[in-house]
């Protein structure tokens, strides 16, 4: 691979371009952080569906395309006279070495459980201590997400669970009380509800160390993939989804579930 030599000289020449196109391109030079946002959103997405496809083609672009939009709320930031890339950098470094105490310092973690734990003491400090455990996690996050950061957040000040298996009753005493509501036809106790049970799902996904986004995602895929094959295999044979049977459709579908194996 590179030396840090090429990679610092290849990020120079990153810099030089985006100063470029930001002094002389007339889409570069109107753009502004509000405008930018959207992309910077869709760029991320698009690495994660890179991750999950395990496409390091993929990965190295959409890093690259990220990259540019970190450089370019830098230039941004320049320009206000707010911040710059040394400014960022700089953060980030004396973070980093400030939340390693176990690395750079002299306290002792030798496992990712008291590293996170410290981290989150850490990041409450650092905050002077007024703020919440929870007001770290973005509120734009998407909910499922938000859910697991939320409940990782809790743990890590010792809110948790004594025994990972105690939280079936709590999911099961959510699916009770929603089913209740259901019977009721109380649309409103039902979304209440059905977001309890969701809520303990997440969190019986991460105590058993299951990632739900990843979990759900892999299930949307599979998904589609069977709903493609049932597609296909339909208009190969002339046929109409809309009319055919739930059965009809169930054999090809359960078809698709063989192929996969």
């Amino acid at each position: 691979m590179h030396t840090n030599e090429e990679k610092l000289k290849e990020f120079e020449r990153l810099l030089n371009i985006m100063n470029e196109l930001r002094a002389k391109c007339p889409w570069d030079s109107e753009q502004t952080n509000k405008s930018l946002r959207t992309l910077t959103i869709e760029e991320t997405y698009e690495l994660a569906d890179a991750i999950i496809k395990n496409d390091d083609l993929e990965i190295k672009k959409e890093l690259g395309d990220l990259l540019m939009h970190i450089v370019f709320y830098s230039i941004i930031g320049d320009e206000q006279q707010a911040f710059d890339l040394y400014d960022v950098c700089k953060s980030v470094n004396e973070k980093l070495i400030y939340r390693h105490p176990h690395i750079f310092g002299d306290v002792k973690a030798d496992d990712s459980e008291t590293v996170m734990q410290n981290w989150e003491n850490l990041k409450l400090k650092e905050k002077g201590g007024n703020k919440s455990v929870l007001s770290g996690v973005p509120s734009s996050l998407p909910a499922l997400i938000k859910a697991y950061r939320i409940q990782d957040k809790a743990r890590n000040i010792g809110f948790d669970w004594e025994e990972r298996e105690q939280v079936w009753d709590k999911v099961l005493e959510e699916f009770t009380e929603l089913k209740t509501e259901i019977s009721a036809m109380d649309k409103d106790k039902m979304e209440a509800e059905f977001g309890d049970l969701l809520f303990s799902m997440i969190n019986a996904a991460r105590l058993y160390d299951i990632n739900p986004e990843n979990a759900l995602e892999r299930t949307n895929r599979k998904f589609i993939n069977r709903f493609n094959y049932l597609e296909a295999k339909t208009i190969a044979k002339g046929r109409d989804l809309k009319k055919m049977t739930l059965a009809e459709m169930d054999e090809i579908w359960n078809e698709a579930k063989t192929s996969e194996q």
